[in-house]
């Protein structure tokens, strides 16, 4: 799905999509969600039941496989979260996530394993009490994956660094005297702005057009990931 959602959003603008196609990003972090949610309701009910039933001690042999899973997510989370901020993709982020959240699982049920074993019979659930407390963890992700994917669909305005780079590097242009509004959305791996600039109010229509014009290619060359950018002209009052 993740891969699907990357190769989708890499598709250039055209006709029906000028912003290009960046939403389906979000959208593919929805269902990576999903998929967590559904894994950790999945977990507490079957740890409910095994707590329910009297079931045999775990096997030794258990914590050795628990130990190499974990080592395995848990790599493959820092690789993939590693590459989610080079590209600034959510559905790379919550894919991420679902690695952590396979280890922090098999984390808790290694711990339980052992208390299990380690003390015996009496001791057998302790494997089930781990994973419920895993399951409330990955919810608690699941959540933080979500939040941001929704702003994203509402376009809510929840970047405040870019925000910042964009006011410092616009009055680095010479003629732009100031910012006023900046609104700016995100799709896929790419921010789309609307930014009002304040200019000379003496200055052509045409000098504000070509002044316009060289503040989008300095924002677009000093700060990454930038795709429509749309300036509006304020004169200074």
């Amino acid at each position: 799905m993740v891969l699907f959602g990357l190769k989708y959003a890499k598709r250039p603008a055209d006709k029906n999509h000028p912003y290009g196609h960046g939403k389906i990003e979000p959208l593919v972090t929805f269902l990576v969600v999903a998929f967590l949610v559904t894994s950790a309701t999945i977990i507490v009910y079957e740890s409910i039941q095994n707590i329910k039933t009297p079931h045999k001690l775990p096997e030794p042999w258990t914590l050795i496989v628990l130990a190499i899973i974990i080592l395995w997510k848990e790599i493959s989370f820092r690789v993939v979260i590693k590459k989610s901020k080079e590209t600034n993709s959510s559905s790379l982020k919550a894919d991420a996530w679902h690695h952590r959240s396979d280890s922090i699982t098999s984390i808790m049920a290694f711990i339980g394993i052992l208390i299990a074993i380690t003390f015996g019979n009496g001791y057998e659930t302790a494997d089930d009490w781990a994973a419920l407390f895993a399951s409330a963890f990955i919810l608690y992700n699941s959540y933080l994956i979500f939040r941001p994917a929704l702003g994203e669909i509402m376009d809510e305005q929840l970047y405040d660094d870019v925000l910042n780079k964009i006011r410092v590097r616009s009055i680095e242009v010479k003629g732009v005297l100031g910012t006023e509004k900046c609104f700016i959305r995100k799709a896929g791996m790419k921010y789309h702005i609307d930014l009002h600039a304040i200019v000379d109010g003496e200055i052509s229509v045409r000098e504000g057009h070509e002044l316009a014009h060289r503040l989008k290619d300095h924002l677009r060359n000093e700060i990454s990931n930038l795709g429509h950018v749309l300036i509006h002209i304020e004169p200074k009052e």
